[in-house]
């Protein structure tokens, strides 16, 4: 019980990051459709960027948390500014191909300026770890899952309650109807890059205390939080929050139960099975764009 306990720990903690990256990739598949492949960059950069801010500058962890998200997120309105809206012929491979450009160019960015060794950073706080039955849960766990729970709080009253998040969700199901009601879908575009890679970057910050943080971690990460955006039901903010924890959960009791090497495989065989038996996802085609 113990050891069921503490794998199911590992995974929500692993599975709540998974559903942060996921619901990047909801929010600008929502507005514009497309698949971002540089979401697993823009985590990278929220957890060297706040390693630079709180651990290399000292600055406040609020601070410092507050800024690398917004550092992020400019970097998203600069990659749909200058490298997307320009494209003259905007064709849905045109744009994966370039978004996976992107994705490497910020890699190797990330490279030249932390250079290629691993960083670290202590957790937000110092508390004692909380032991449920023999389990070990540590405060760092607590702090991600209740970042996420407000994350999705203010999804869910930001896209209910607000006329922004209103305009954005007219968007998303008709930009022809929203444009003829006035409003305007370039800004609404605009906004769901920032969201999107504001989502990368809160991923990076949290997941900056619990593991190593380098200029290649994003691949894997992109990948996981993609393959729990498809399990949950892409465009979906409920199932990527779904998909992201239990991916997670499933992938703890892989490594835990089964064997360390199925780490990173379980995620792409769980892919797989579900573009094979239900490629809408979990919550299936009906709850895109619907909390």
């Amino acid at each position: 019980m113990q050891e069921i306990l503490q794998y199911f720990f590992s995974g929500i903690t692993a599975g709540a990051v998974y559903a942060v990256i996921a619901l990047g990739f909801t929010l600008l598949f929502n507005a514009t459709g497309l698949i971002n492949f540089a979401q697993g960059e823009f985590v990278m950069l929220g957890a060297l960027v706040l390693i630079t801010l709180w651990k290399v500058l000292a600055l406040p962890l609020i601070v410092a948390f507050a800024l690398s998200v917004a550092v992020v997120a400019l970097i998203g309105i600069l990659m749909e500014r200058m490298a997307l809206r320009t494209v003259r012929k905007p064709h849905p491979i045109v744009m994966v191909i370039i978004t996976i450009g992107i994705s490497i160019f910020l890699r190797g960015v990330g490279m030249l300026t932390w250079g290629k060794d691993a960083h670290s950073v202590e957790p937000f706080t110092q508390h004692a770890p909380v032991e449920v039955y023999g389990a070990t849960l540590l405060p760092q766990s607590l702090w991600i899952l209740g970042i996420v729970l407000i994350i999705v709080a203010g999804l869910q009253f930001f896209f209910k309650r607000t006329l922004a998040g209103k305009a954005m969700e007219a968007c998303a199901i008709s930009k022809k109807a929203a444009w003829l009601l006035g409003i305007p879908s370039e800004k609404m575009v605009l906004a769901a890059f920032a969201m999107s890679a504001a989502m990368g970057g809160v991923a990076g910050v949290l997941i900056a205390p619990i593991t190593m943080s380098s200029y290649d971690m994003g691949t894997m990460l992109g990948l996981k939080g993609f393959c729990a955006a498809m399990l949950g039901g892409l465009g979906s903010v409920l199932g990527a929050v779904i998909g992201g924890l239990l991916l997670g959960v499933i992938e703890a009791f892989g490594v835990g139960l089964v064997a360390s090497g199925l780490k990173d495989v379980l995620a792409f065989l769980i892919l797989l099975l579900i573009l094979y038996l239900r490629p809408s996802g979990l919550l299936g085609a009906k709850s895109i764009q619907r909390f």
